[in-house]
């Protein structure tokens, strides 16, 4: 199965960023999304049903903003970490 990392680093993108997540899960890859450094931008209703949507489809989400991780049940990654994760993953979609 292939890896696919979606590198949101854009605070317009955010949403963008989960909805190609969501669509790469569906062609049976492994999806890791990460939010770098900036908190979730806009926690609406629909951003708060595609995330879990994107936890049922079992994809990850990944951020290194401590926010992220508290208000919104993201696992904490430093970038450093986020680094080695993005070298691994056979594709990575920046926005």
């Amino acid at each position: 199965m292939k890896t696919v990392a979606v590198l949101i680093n854009d605070k317009e993108q955010q949403y963008e960023g989960l909805r190609s997540s969501l669509g790469m899960l569906l062609y049976n890859t492994w999806v890791q999304m990460f939010v770098v450094n900036e908190e979730i931008a806009n926690m609406d209703e629909a951003y708060k049903d595609n995330m879990e949507f994107l936890d049922e489809m079992e994809g990850e989400r990944f951020s290194n903003n401590k926010a992220n991780v508290e208000k919104y049940g993201f696992k904490y990654a430093s970038l450093e970490e986020i680094g080695e994760m993005l070298q691994k993953a056979d594709l990575v979609i920046p926005f």
